[in-house]
């Protein structure tokens, strides 16, 4: 066995790496053990690098969640990190921290601590950004947030077409004001990918009370009576344990911190004794209350105007990989949205249910990869989602997948906020600035036009914007996995802090709102050590 740690990390992604950087400051003793390899894969650091990090089983765990009825039988494609950084080594890289609804709202349920007012300094805490306003933004945290360095004119008209079709310009929709149409921040330094990797867990690196863990598979939780005492874990084919004096702490992701749980027997009862798992703790809501954005794409074919699928290819990808080595400008220091409009469904939401995020490219319809022709599209994505789904694991095997079922579409409503979407991003295609650069709408078509169509598309088309959460919800509920102290109810000595926990989805990308739980899960467990 080997030595005890105050505390154990399992998952060094967008939450896991800010922990260890956190809980080592002041002295005491931290693991991070990491499924995957360290992030030496150079893609990983180009921000356009995505489309080849997005399938890549080197650092993804290349996840497919279960075929259902409600998506055309399709297995979909989820790719999570499986790297030093998680899925902030692969992500999009916007910097979105949803509404200050989205956390009043968690407080209204039960989570004490966890309203606007409570996590807005840690969202400061973990950022420098040179924009917006103080009393909303970071100045010096580890993090860099940044606007688009280059940007292509489409983008400015698709901005201006926004704000031609209603929608009022919004200078930071991460300051005070959320909806609106508003150009991209993404979590960049210089020409590289910013993730928690490369700035909370690089300040951290030469601590000695700090060791990182790679390619080690945490293959269960160990206890003593109801309290967590370690972890077990395979690395390089050896079986290994660690000790946690003060926590351990699962930052795996709403896929694995579930999963984990559920393989050392906390989870609801009659599903895990199904698989021959011995029942340590019944807690049904682990697993449960899965959401997750899902999309439908509104795409046009472009004339006129230069678009990512033109700087892709021949001479000018060329000169774009000039410019990035010399300047460390042009398309490949983009990420993938280069603007967004937060808005409503309909009238009387109290904030923004939808987001339409502008990407100045197209995708071939077999695959993530770009056109040749040029091209431009809308995702159309409800932000908070009705449907709900579970993560169970399907064996008790710590090396197989769990059953993903997302159940997107079962609630009737977000087919309806999806349809009052795609009229939006049509009315802003149609605008005059807009209009002009459009050969026609490609997908869905003119020829989706009515209810039983646009539901056929959406149910056969639409696909995951990669944003799961939920599967350990913070509450006070039967259902809930952790209190609003991110301990797992009826044992000691186990956190959970990621994107599990989140109660419900936050409006928009997920990446900035898991950086700020683990911000504050860090403070807490400082607070609770120091007395």
């Amino acid at each position: 066995m080997d030595n005890a740690v105050d505390y154990i990390v399992v998952g060094a992604g967008s939450a896991g790496c800010v922990l260890a950087s956190r809980l080592s400051e002041d002295g005491a003793t931290v693991a991070l053990l990491e499924a995957g390899p360290p992030d030496r894969y150079p893609f990983i650091h180009v921000p356009a690098g995505i489309m080849q990090l997005i399938d890549n089983p080197r650092v993804n765990w290349n996840y497919a969640a279960e075929p259902e009825a409600g998506t055309g039988g399709r297995a979909l494609h989820w790719p999570r990190g499986r790297v030093i950084g998680g899925s902030h080594s692969i992500n999009g890289m916007l910097y979105v921290r949803g509404n200050a609804a989205d956390y009043d709202g968690w407080a209204q349920l039960g989570c004490r601590g966890w309203s606007y007012a409570d996590v807005l300094p840690y969202f400061k805490a973990s950022e420098a950004y040179a924009g917006g306003e103080d009393d909303y933004r970071g100045r010096d945290g580890p993090m860099p947030v940044a606007d688009y360095n280059t940007i292509l004119p489409i983008t400015h008209r698709f901005v201006e077409a926004a704000q031609q079709a209603g929608f009022a310009l919004t200078a930071d929709y991460n300051g005070a004001r959320q909806d609106g149409v508003a150009y991209s921040q993404m979590t960049r330094r210089g020409r590289f990918r910013a993730s928690t990797a490369r700035t909370f867990l690089a300040r951290a690196r030469g601590r000695t009370n700090l060791r990182i863990e790679a390619n080690a598979l945490a293959t269960g939780l160990m206890f003593d009576g109801h309290r967590c005492t370690g972890v077990a874990f395979r690395q390089q084919g050896r079986a290994r344990e660690l000790r946690a004096a003060r926590a351990v702490v699962l930052a795996a992701g709403a896929v694995n911190s579930p999963h984990l749980l559920q393989l050392s027997g906390i989870g609801p009862a009659a599903h895990l004794s199904s698989l021959g798992i011995d029942v340590r703790h019944d807690l049904p809501g682990v697993g449960a209350n899965l959401s997750d954005h899902y999309v439908i794409r509104v795409t046009h074919r472009v004339r006129g105007a230069v678009t990512l699928n033109e700087l892709a290819r021949g001479w000018r990808r060329a000169r774009e990989v000039g410019r990035y080595l010399v300047s460390g400008t042009g398309a490949l220091t983009f990420g993938v949205t280069s603007a967004m409009v937060f808005c409503a469904s309909r009238d009387g939401v109290a904030s923004p249910d939808l987001q339409l995020l502008f990407t100045p490219a197209s995708y071939r319809s077999d695959k993530l990869a770009l056109e040749h022709q040029p091209g431009m599209l809308v995702a159309v994505c409800p932000v908070r989602p009705s449907s709900r789904g579970t993560v169970m694991a399907a064996s008790a095997d710590p090396q197989a997948a769990p059953a993903i079922r997302p159940n997107y579409l079962s609630d009737a409503d977000d087919l309806r906020v999806l349809a009052a979407g795609m009229a939006h991003a049509r009315r802003i295609f149609a605008a005059p600035a807009l209009a002009g650069h459009s050969v026609g709408e490609l997908t869905p078509g003119p020829e989706i036009d009515d209810a039983a169509s646009f539901e056929a598309f959406a149910r056969s088309q639409g696909n995951t914007l990669y944003h799961p959460v939920g599967t350990c919800k913070m509450g006070i509920d039967p259902m809930a996995v952790v209190d609003p102290r991110l301990r797992v109810h009826g044992l000691d000595g186990l956190r959970v802090a990621d994107a599990s926990v989140m109660p419900v989805l936050s409006s928009g990308n997920t990446n900035a709102p898991t950086i700020m739980i683990a911000e504050k899960a860090a403070a807490m467990l400082r607070e609770e050590a120091a007395g």
